[in-house]
């Protein structure tokens, strides 16, 4: 980084941040130092802050989750433009239709607004349970949208499904597993109503990525070729071949390399293929979920990115089906994709405000150590005298090896606090300076490059990793943050984040850099001033993964809407957990809670240890706190 300040740009921001490469459009800095949201895509755009300073002055405080109405809107209308491009180009006679796997955000607000912003396209929902599935029933008015039914299913799941048919949906009873088809075929002769089945096919091709296991021969769900077979001929046997119309497979979430998607739909083609050439009807094939969110910015084969675009990716679906179909004389089906993650990543911004930190900051040596000073911090004294680009490694090593040493005679009673607190501050200098040469170095060893990270500095957070960003903890998801404002400044400090959980796993410290990861994470000095940052892109998982570590609850929730001339509308406010929400959903009886707390105090009335006035002070306290946001209030 450059060390004058005054030189810095906004660009140069854009750049460390990487906004450009993972904004797709939606993001960028503006020339004051805002981030920008351009909800429609590119064109006009309004700044985080004053979308912040908003949500403050209505009384919503940090952490605030952020919705973009429009982002949602403009992606499921980008998924379905993309294809109709692919459809075109190849000639490709059948429909695409796409679903929203509702898994992925179970949010009411999610669901209300896919149905609305999908009806044009015919954009319909994947239910892998009852509760899902009467959530997507209750939301689909459109005759031409499917619901496709995964995951295990009971009688009462079919029955609904059955009788969501009845009343025009085209509800599909994918089955997983062999156990399957018979309680299908009971329940549809017993409500008298024929059921549209469809079958989830293991491929043999397995994909690269986070989520591999999903695809593969040895994959949880589905049904083997052999399965598939024994399916067809027990749909025979009971007179209901006709009713066999899907075929599905699923290769894995957020898949990084076009190749595996290619791959997997010519398998699943021909499979395809033989189903129709067994004398099933056919004509839908779900190609599964997949398409992935580049997290990252790298345009790479990664987990946390993808080697292709979204265009790319329609055009290798619609090809390979073309040409396969096309050669066996095959009629071209309607399409499905499950892309969850891809619709709704983009949504969702996490903002919290810094409470305070932890800096590493290096007090100024004495100029001599006294004579009788211990050997071994005059052996540490002796590696800052002779420090230099040329012998860092070397140093490093000495240094480590005395600091270790002079931890070891501490124990056993043998150096003062004083002595070890002294070598503290010699070794953690001697770290500073050899981080500083390290920019002067062509090769930097690997251990020196572990120096910044070591020598961060710790900003805590206002949010819960585990509430609202369990990927992260969980599997090492990488997700973009930054300041959301001063970005016209120099950032001039290493951080690390921490939440306000008393946990040391509450701690982010991988970040996605220019084209790379990165240990520490540029954040400016803090002021008197809020300092906000963004977490972004995630929409996808991370609302009904999160837990309840500490009891701190649900964040506040907001959603805006941005016209087309840059006109901001706040349009739902929903208020996070309170401290009495998160200790219900634990099983207190909140009630008995007063009524302990209120005798307990009216007992330390009685003994003279507080007075009534007192007890009143309590009780309000208390029960205000009861009813107080879970995260830290200003």
């Amino acid at each position: 980084m450059k060390t004058d300040s005054t030189a810095w740009s906004t660009k140069q921001s854009a750049e460390i941040y990487g906004i450009n490469n993972w904004g797709a459009g939606y993001f960028s800095v503006s020339d004051n130092g805002e981030v920008i949201v351009h909800p429609h895509g590119n064109g006009t755009g309004v700044s985080l802050r004053k979308i912040t300073d908003g949500l403050i002055d209505r009384g919503l405080d940090m952490p605030v989750l952020l919705r973009f109405s429009d982002i949602l809107d403009s992606r499921i209308q980008q998924l379905h433009e993309g294809f109709g491009r692919a459809i075109e180009q190849f000639e490709y006679n059948g429909h695409y239709r796409g679903v929203y796997p509702i898994k992925v955000n179970q949010q009411q607000q999610v669901l209300e607004e896919i149905a609305a912003f999908g009806a044009a396209y015919h954009h319909g929902f994947e239910a892998g349970s009852k509760a899902e599935l009467i959530a997507a029933i209750s939301f689909m008015q459109d005759s031409e949208a499917y619901l496709v039914c995964n995951g295990y299913k009971d009688a009462e799941f079919v029955d609904l499904g059955l009788l969501a048919k009845k009343m025009g949906i085209q509800c599909v009873f994918v089955v997983e597993s062999p156990s399957e088809l018979e309680l299908i075929i009971d329940r549809s002769k017993a409500l008298d109503i024929l059921p549209i089945i469809g079958v989830r096919l293991k491929l043999s091709t397995q994909a690269s990525g986070h989520w591999n296991h999903s695809g593969g021969e040895r994959s949880v769900f589905g049904l083997n070729p052999s399965q598939v077979c024994d399916l067809v001929d027990r749909l025979k046997e009971v007179d209901l071949l006709d009713c066999l119309k899907l075929l599905h497979y699923h290769v894995g979430s957020q898949i990084p390399n076009i190749r595996d998607i290619r791959e997997a739909v010519v398998e699943a083609c021909r499979v395809y293929i033989g189903l129709v050439n067994e004398g099933a009807p056919m004509g839908i094939l779900d190609l599964g979920g997949g398409l992935a969110v580049d997290y990252d910015g790298s345009h790479a084969d990664t987990p946390t990115s993808r080697n292709y675009g979204l265009d790319e990716y329609c055009a290798a679906l619609i090809e390979n089906l073309v040409s396969t179909l096309n050669e066996a004389e095959v009629a071209h089906p309607n399409i499905i994709t499950e892309s969850g993650r891809a619709t709704v990543a983009y949504y969702s911004v996490l903002l919290f405000n810094i409470l305070d930190q932890s800096r590493f900051e290096i007090h100024d040596l004495p100029t001599s150590l006294a004579a009788d000073a211990h050997e071994l911090l005059h052996n540490l004294i002796a590696v800052v005298n002779v420090l230099e680009a040329g012998n860092a490694q070397e140093c490093y090593n000495d240094a480590f090896y005395y600091r270790d040493e002079i931890h070891q005679r501490f124990k056993r009673g043998a150096m003062t606090l004083r002595e070890r607190a002294l070598a503290g501050e010699i070794f953690w200098h001697i770290m500073t300076r050899i981080s500083k040469l390290t920019t002067e170095m062509e090769y930097i060893p690997e251990e020196l490059q572990k120096l910044p990270a070591m020598l961060a500095d710790i900003y805590y957070g206002n949010f819960s990793l585990f509430q609202s960003l369990p990927d992260v903890w969980a599997i090492d998801q990488l997700f973009p943050i930054m300041p959301i404002h001063r970005l016209s400044e120099q950032p001039t400090r290493e951080v690390v984040l921490s939440d306000i959980t008393c946990d040391c796993d509450g701690m982010i410290d991988q970040f996605v850099g220019q084209h790379t990861t990165r240990d520490t994470l540029p954040l400016h000095n803090l002021t008197d001033e809020e300092y906000y940052l963004g977490v972004f892109l995630v929409g996808a998982y991370q609302e009904t993964l999160g837990d309840l570590h500490n009891l701190l609850g649900d964040t506040n929730v907001a959603t805006v809407e941005v016209s087309h001339a840059g006109k901001l509308k706040y349009t739902r406010e929903i208020e996070g957990d309170s401290v009495s929400d998160v200790l219900s959903y634990v099983e207190y009886d909140l009630k008995r809670m007063v009524r302990r707390i209120r005798k307990m105090a009216e007992e330390a009335v009685h003994t003279d240890v507080i007075t009534a006035r007192d007890r009143r002070q309590i009780m309000e306290t208390f029960e205000n706190g009861m009813r107080g946001y879970t995260y830290f209030e200003r």
